[in-house]
């Protein structure tokens, strides 16, 4: 409030976001990440006036943001699972990047991480911008969900960015935030264990050094000392410290109970994701032979794995999804072992047995007790152990797009997704190139 005194009278402002001039649409997507970009992309292309919201400054989260520009598994025993809309840009990005995709023909036995596809990040937003744009949709950057209220038509959607507030009428929203944000603002459950998986923060160091003259006994021993002296922690570098050396850093360190699910925890785990990458920076610093390292790039933002699961009309079970059930409502395949990390032993993953394939239901994209409302990527209905294999990015991109041909459909149809016939869905979804079961 601001007091202004002119004469003896007194005179107060309340100063105020500025209002937007509302919007009005068939399908809001919130989230703009694995899941979120394809859902949005066959929400327009279906011919729904489709606008994505996202808080960050560019499209991807995990993808891009998060620095895990490894997304898969796309294939699954010697044959393509995911397709569509998520695997288009893939495999664009890789194209024009002039690289090369892994040889998917190739079994890759209980290293499945070979047939993850590496991506150049900036061209991989890019090219996900364009694709959104060609399919009509309008992307919001810096924007996120203030309240949204139920009506007639679906729902009003109040935004909010800094300093400015809008309206945006919609029939249809997808949630793609990873939290289930969109179900816990509508006071819907969710679903969180007390104990969050390690995030990774990526983040690339350059030794300027031949490593092949480095002692590394001497390493590990100084190493050995600043661990004790609380110098590095021993989640700093998971794999050995001459084996983080070797690979620059990249993905080898863990920030412990990494959870973006409220403001405050978000910065927590980024301001701790920093800190050890300093951490590891001044240490090496300090070895003979390695003072001349340097830090060669750094995500915005640490890659999180876990944090609120929405409980849907159905939930997805690890017996589920280690044998490879099909749902009569199924709409896509995932594909990837159950990979439940732990902050004291790491990451052991759990294959799953030659010839399965997982299958994801509509049912668990849809919040149970909700009308208008679908959920998809990291959030969707499952349990820990099913979600630990159900987060990864593929699977995300397969879900976000089932879900957007759903709310689509519903819109069009004037119906919730649930009243959407199924094969109606499928067979949308086929001729937008994805693989249903």
């Amino acid at each position: 409030m601001r007091i202004f005194f002119v004469g003896m009278l007194m005179i107060s402002s309340v100063a105020m976001a500025i209002e937007l001039p509302p919007i009005s649409c068939d399908v809001v997507v919130v989230g703009g990440g694995s899941a979120g970009v394809p859902a949005a992309i066959q929400s327009g292309k279906a011919g729904a006036k489709t606008v994505l919201l996202e808080t960050a400054h560019q499209i991807g989260g995990n993808t891009t943001t998060g620095g895990v520009n490894f997304p898969g598994l796309f294939h699954a025993w010697g044959k393509q699972v995911i397709a569509g809309a998520g695997w288009d840009i893939v495999t664009n990005s890789v194209a024009i990047d002039g690289a090369r995709l892994p040889d998917f023909t190739k079994p890759t036995g209980r290293r499945h991480y070979l047939h993850q596809v590496l991506i150049n990040i900036p061209l991989y937003v890019a090219l996900s911008e364009e694709a959104l744009l060609n399919a009509g949709v309008t992307i919001k950057y810096h924007t996120a969900p203030m309240t949204i209220v139920s009506d007639k038509n679906g729902w009003v959607v109040t935004t909010s960015a800094i300093g400015e507030t809008r309206k945006i009428q919609c029939k249809q929203i997808i949630d793609c935030t990873g939290n289930g944000a969109v179900a816990g603002i509508l006071g819907l459950k969710r679903l969180q264990e007390d104990e969050r998986q390690p995030g990774t923060f990526v983040y690339r160091i350059k030794p300027n050094a031949d490593l092949s003259k480095i002692d590394s006994k001497m390493v590990q021993a100084r190493y050995n000392v600043a661990l004790k002296s609380g110098a590095v922690h021993k989640n700093d570098t998971r794999w050995g410290i001459m084996s983080f050396l070797k690979g620059g850093g990249n993905t080898a360190n863990y920030v412990e109970g990494a959870d973006n699910s409220t403001s405050d925890l978000r910065i927590d785990t980024n301001i701790r994701g920093r800190q050890a990458m300093l951490r590891m920076l001044r240490f090496f610093k300090s070895v003979p032979g390695l003072e001349k390292v340097k830090l060669l790039s750094m995500s915005p933002e640490v890659g999180i794995r876990e944090t609120y699961r929405v409980q849907g009309e159905y939930l997805i079970t690890k017996d589920d999804y280690v044998s490879g059930t099909v749902f009569p409502d199924s709409l896509c395949y995932a594909f990837y072992p159950i990979d439940l990390h732990d902050k004291k032993s790491g990451v052991h993953p759990a294959h799953l047995k030659e010839g399965v394939v997982a299958t994801v239901p509509l049912r668990a994209l849809i919040p149970k007790g909700s009308k208008n409302l679908l959920v998809a990527g990291r959030c969707l209905s499952s349990d820990r152990l099913a979600n630990s294999a159900l987060r990864v990015q593929a699977t995300c991109m397969a879900t976000g797009q089932a879900a957007g041909a759903a709310a689509a459909l519903a819109a069009k149809q004037g119906v919730t997704p649930g009243e959407v016939p199924i094969e109606e869905i499928k067979a949308l979804l086929r001729t937008s190139g994805a693989i249903v079961p």
